[in-house]
C-alpha cells in the first residue's frame, strides 16, 4: 500500500510541477512540424533537462539533509508556499506573461534541454522539501516515477500541439492552477511536519 501511495504522490507532484512544460513542449512540436526526428530530439532534450533538475534536487536534498536538524525540515514547505505566493502575485499584478521566446531557436535536443532546465528552476524548490520529508526508498521511487512520466509528458505535449482547443484551455488556466497547487503543497508540508506548532 505504501508503494502505491508513494507512486500516486509522485505522479501528482510531477503533474503539478510540469504542467507548464506541456505548453512549452507543444511550441517545440509546432515549430518542428514536418521535420524528421522532431519527437526524438524533444524526448532526448526533455530527459536531459529534467535529469538535470532531478540531479540538482537530489544533490541539494542530500546536502541539506547532512547539515540540517530534523526539526528544520518541515520549514522547507515555505519554499513552495513562497513560490506559489509569488506566482499568484505575478498573475494578479502582471497577468501571465511567460517570456518563452522560442520562435528564433532551432529544434535541437540541447535547446529543449536548456529550456526545460531553465523552466524547471521552481521544480527544484518544490522537490527538495518533499525529498527531505520522505525516506531514501520513497525518494528513489519518486525519481523512477518522474523519469517514467517524462515520455508521457512529451506525448501529451505532442497531442496538445495538434489540438488547438486543449492548448487554449491549458494556457488559460495554468497560471491559476500552478500557484494554487504550490501554495497547497507548501501548507501540507508545513502542517504535516508540525512547523510553527501546527
Amino acid at each position: 500500500m505504501d508503494v502505491i501511495t508513494t507512486a500516486l504522490q509522485a505522479i501528482g507532484l510531477f503533474l503539478v510541477t510540469n504542467i507548464d512544460d506541456i505548453i512549452v513542449l507543444s511550441l517545440f512540436f509546432a515549430r518542428g512540424a514536418g521535420q524528421r526526428g522532431t519527437t526524438t530530439r524533444i524526448v532526448i532534450g526533455q530527459y536531459l533537462g529534467f535529469g538535470g533538475i532531478l540531479l540538482a534536487s537530489v544533490a541539494v536534498t542530500f546536502g541539506a539533509g547532512l547539515f540540517l536538524p530534523d526539526d528544520a525540515i518541515p520549514y522547507f514547505g515555505l519554499i513552495p508556499l513562497l513560490l506559489g505566493g509569488y506566482a499568484a502575485w505575478q498573475v494578479w499584478r502582471n497577468g501571465d506573461d511567460d517570456d518563452d521566446s522560442l520562435a528564433d531557436r532551432p529544434i535541437s535536443a540541447l535547446t529543449v534541454a536548456a529550456v526545460t532546465f531553465a523552466n524547471g528552476g521552481d521544480n527544484i524548490g518544490v522537490y527538495v522539501p518533499v525529498f527531505l520529508a520522505v525516506g531514501t526508498g520513497a525518494l528513489v521511487a519518486y525519481c523512477v516515477v518522474f523519469l517514467a512520466l517524462v515520455v508521457i509528458l512529451v506525448l501529451a505535449a505532442k497531442f496538445v500541439a495538434t489540438r488547438k482547443p486543449i492548448a487554449e484551455v491549458l494556457e488559460r488556466w495554468e497560471h491559476i492552477l500552478f500557484p494554487l497547487v504550490l501554495i497547497v503543497l507548501g501548507l501540507v508540508i508545513l502542517i504535516e511536519g508540525g512547523a510553527f506548532g501546527l
